[in-house]
């Protein structure tokens, strides 16, 4: 019979004598040693390589940021990530629930958020908005909205109503040179106060208030490449942001564009920018120190005859904002509607619906659209 033990040596038949044992030696813990190296390399370029093909092909919709309209969010007591992911989402802050789910999972600080209200912004990066909310000084203390088309009066009028300060603390602050107007504003902080929901802190004074409102048109300028584009447009700074004020005070939605067109159709009639008339209302309420707009009389465009921002009176360009463009109007001045327009009349104005011609003719029977308009279906002209 063939021997299971082929390292023993043969012994006779009945023998009681122990099979001789095989010494272990240290080849048996290298071998264990280098199996045990083996395993955990296999596992850790497993998981790496399954992280990097998790990374690659995450689906989660991010936007890329950095955002857009201002809003003010709201974390209440009690909230879960996954419910603030849900309001976040519903506010349009950000792109997908599973964005800022992902963000809120690689950050400290997520899980003690506190309850407030925190300055966002539509369409932000989910990590964007994960490193405001874990930082409770962002928590907004006193939140002032300034909406847009104010005046630099109006302005603060609503600062003034709240906030504790006076209003000739804040008239005061607006000739302080810390408030960073770009030099071209000529000293007037009138369209450079950008309207936006600001967070202002317990220690904040005027100036500060006003600097942060300042900063935030910097943000806006940038965000559009403001000063690059008026140069390719021929204009300067300046006469864009007029442009854009004008815009704010006249237009509405998709007929912004449009205006800027017609605006543009009349300043370059020939080749000097200053050849047309704008005959715009809203520049002559502004030289009769009332704000918005209104259909004018004859008389009250002849009593502002010399004043620059009658541009029924003089031709070009007021000589600077009449009220405060927000983000929307700007990109309107600096991208204008292609078309041949040299009118428009806003024939509806609770619904701002306008309307845009290319001859006097034309111009004429709109003109009589909207008085029609103002004897039967409206007390706002």
């Amino acid at each position: 019979m063939d021997s299971l033990l082929g390292d023993q040596e043969p012994r006779p038949a009945g023998s009681r004598r122990a099979p001789r044992q095989r010494r272990r030696g240290p080849g048996c813990l290298i071998a264990l040693v280098v199996l045990a190296l083996l395993a955990g390399a296999a596992y850790w370029g497993v998981t790496t390589g399954i992280d990097k093909i998790k990374d690659q092909f995450s689906s989660a919709e991010d936007y890329p940021g950095p955002g857009g309209e201002d809003v003010t969010f709201e974390v209440k007591p009690g909230d879960t990530v996954s419910v603030m992911a849900r309001n976040l989402k519903a506010q349009d802050i950000v792109a997908s629930v599973d964005a800022f789910l992902d963000a809120a999972a690689g950050a400290p600080g997520t899980d003690a958020i506190q309850a407030g209200a925190y300055p966002l912004q539509k369409q932000m990066k989910a990590s964007d908005v994960v490193d405001v909310l874990v930082d409770p000084s962002n928590i907004v203390t006193n939140a002032v909205t300034i909406p847009e088309g104010l005046q630099v009066g109006q302005i603060i009028d609503v600062l003034t109503d709240k906030t504790d300060f006076k209003k000739a603390q804040f008239e005061k602050a607006l000739k302080d040179p810390s408030l960073g107007l770009p030099d071209y504003a000529g000293g007037s902080a009138e369209g450079y106060l950008f309207p936006a929901t600001y967070s202002f802190g317990p220690d904040e004074q005027p100036v500060d208030m006003l600097r942060d409102m300042v900063d935030r048109w910097k943000q806006a300028a940038a965000d559009t490449d403001l000063e690059a584009k008026a140069q390719e447009l021929g204009y300067s700074p300046q006469q864009m942001m007029t442009i854009a004020s004008m815009l704010e005070a006249e237009g509405r939605g998709d007929y912004t564009a449009k205006i800027a067109r017609v605006i543009y159709n009349r300043l370059e009639i020939d080749p000097n920018p200053s050849a047309g008339f704008l005959q715009i209302d809203a520049t002559v309420n502004y030289a009769l120190g009332k704000p918005g707009i209104a259909r004018l009389t004859q008389d009250e465009i002849d009593s502002v005859a010399d004043s620059p921002y009658n541009t029924y009176k003089h031709k070009g360009l007021p000589p600077g904002p009449i009220e405060a463009p927000g983000q929307a109007a700007i990109e309107a001045a600096l991208n204008p509607a292609d078309g041949p327009w040299f009118y428009y009349v806003t024939v509806n104005l609770a619904t701002g619906e306008t309307k845009f011609a290319t001859t006097p003719e034309e111009f004429a029977a709109l003109r009589a659209e909207l008085d029609e308009y103002c004897d039967t279906q409206s007390d706002r002209c």
